[in-house]
């Protein structure tokens, strides 16, 4: 009897387990038993100056799809690479489906890349692209917040450093929520491909 007693408790336990598992897993995908990963947490409020002098914020570009890329306007290859990779998909994919989406350059050397140095760069590409740039503090918690890389590597005077940096372009929804990401190195048709899986 003492046994039966045990084995109802134990039973009982392992039950209540399962369930409060099943809530947590509920909870996590959202009721959404296809959901088989989580989202990770990339990106998050933030207030920058944009190419022309003006504070905004991540809510400004609400109800479009922001392409987020972090760089600087010195780096010799990977940015104006990807810069031009977006731009060559932006305009492959014509003004009806690029006005959904805003891509977005956020410089991780707000030391020398100035709204004007931003400015400048930017419009080289074309397309819409938005130059973010801040205070040192300002970019440090964007970068944090979306999980970048970048440290400075000492050249041969003050002023010639370089960034090493992560090279990763993040799709954000339209409420501000991490949806992808894209490697380095995609080409025009791969990035085309991949924002109107997103995008629809």
């Amino acid at each position: 009897m003492k046994f039966s007693r045990t084995l109802i408790v134990l039973t009982g336990l392992v039950v209540v387990a399962f369930v409060v598992i099943g809530v947590r897993i509920v909870i996590w995908t959202g009721g959404n038993s296809e959901a088989s990963k989580p989202i990770p947490a990339i990106g998050g409020p933030f207030t920058l100056t944009d190419q022309d002098g003006k504070a905004v914020s991540d809510r400004d570009y609400r109800n479009r799809y922001m392409l987020v890329f972090f760089g600087y306007t010195y780096c010799p290859d990977v940015c104006p690479t990807t810069l031009s990779t977006v731009a060559g998909a932006m305009e492959k994919l014509g003004p009806s489906f690029a006005n959904k989406v805003v891509p977005i350059f956020i410089t991780v050397d707000p030391e020398r890349d100035t709204v004007a140095a931003m400015k400048t760069y930017v419009e080289a590409f074309g397309f819409g692209i938005q130059g973010l740039t801040g205070t040192p503090e300002q970019i440090t918690q964007v970068a944090k917040d979306f999980k970048v890389y970048a440290a400075k590597v000492k050249g041969d005077t003050p002023d010639s450093y370089s960034v090493d940096h992560s090279a990763i372009l993040y799709l954000l929804g339209p409420d501000g929520r991490f949806v992808a990401h894209f490697t380095h190195g995609i080409s025009v048709d791969d990035l085309i491909a991949g924002l109107k899986k997103h995008i629809g």
